[in-house]
């Protein structure tokens, strides 16, 4: 079906809007005002008034906005919401996330993810939502937020004999380095860094607590491992393997499963968990930071969003139909 179809339809109800970033705003609003529940992979738009826009309409409409990455949905990071919301690592009071990649290695140089060069594409937008996501659902909302934000290496010569452009000068036009500090609205504090300028891949999600630590998988998956150390215990739980994990979709790739949960929301008439509001929150810290780095300012949030709420735990073993009962 072309988008005219798609919005012309009546029958569908939401639309997954997996177009490039420059693309989503338009994609987004399109759908919107055909009265369409959206669903958008990664971030909202590209600047933060295309996103308020976006945000405001859907709420005008009475709509549904949905924000990937969903993979704070998995068990992984469904477990470790668990062991925080048990008191196992005591009161948080510091986290830290980090991803690090080589996007000049293979990856941008590739002509499919020519976006991650482009304008609301670099790393910071375009995995930053990952680790802000899994933060968010940990720990509820952000208040304040500062840092240092740039683009390095603005120009580049392509070095991936397998891109057409080979050889060829590209230029970076969006931030590619960001190293933040952040503080949640529950008092906890926290530093983020996103850079696309390494070697290899670093993925790292640590919540520290008055009674121990909680070292968290990859929010880019959505399986394990989870690894736990307590006050007066010298090993980590799960040191070899990880701590069992107590929730389903942790096994292969379930990206799908916000909209899914989307679509269970509007039949029971329920919130959704990878919601618009947390998606624009998460877009809102980085374009803080951003924007504080030009000016050495602290940001204080505009936006704030509803911590999700966390999945039934158990259905470990349960297939898809009876564990969608669950969400």
């Amino acid at each position: 079906m072309t988008n005219e179809e798609i919005l012309n339809d009546p029958e569908i109800q939401i639309v997954v809007n997996t177009t490039y970033p420059t693309s989503h705003y338009e994609v987004n609003k399109a759908a919107l005002l055909a009265g369409k529940n959206v669903h958008c992979e990664k971030m909202i738009a590209v600047t933060l008034e295309e996103g308020k826009e976006l945000i405001n309409i859907a709420k005008e409409k009475n709509l549904r906005i949905g924000m990937a990455p969903d993979t704070f949905m998995g068990g992984g990071h469904q477990t470790a919401r668990k062991l925080i919301d048990a008191g196992m690592i005591g009161e948080p009071f510091m986290a830290q996330a980090m991803v690090v990649r080589g996007y000049h290695q293979d990856r941008w140089e590739s002509p499919n993810l020519a976006f991650v060069s482009q304008p609301g594409g670099g790393i910071p937008f375009d995995m930053g939502g990952y680790f802000l996501h899994a933060l968010i659902n940990l720990l509820g909302p952000i208040s304040r937020a500062t840092g240092f934000a740039q683009c390095r290496h603005p120009e580049r010569v392509l070095i991936n004999p397998r891109n057409p452009s080979f050889g060829e000068t590209c230029k970076i036009d969006t931030i590619n380095s960001l190293a933040g500090s952040i503080e949640f609205a529950n008092g906890v504090l926290g530093n983020i860094t996103f850079v696309s300028e390494g070697f290899g891949e670093t993925p790292r999600v640590e919540i520290y607590g008055k009674e121990g630590t909680l070292i968290c998988p990859d929010p880019n998956q959505f399986g394990g491992p989870v690894y736990l150390k307590r006050k007066g215990l010298n090993d980590w739980s799960g040191e070899s393997y990880g701590m069992p994990l107590t929730h389903g979709y942790s096994e292969g790739c379930c990206r799908g499963l916000g909209v899914a949960d989307m679509a269970w929301g509007i039949v029971n008439n329920r919130p959704h968990r990878a919601h618009g509001d947390m998606g624009f929150h998460a877009f809102e810290v980085v374009h803080g930071i951003w924007q504080g780095s030009q000016t050495g300012n602290i940001h204080v949030m505009e936006s704030t969003c509803r911590q999700p709420a966390p999945l039934a735990s158990g259905y470990v073993e349960a297939g898809m139909d009876e564990y969608a009962l669950a969400l």
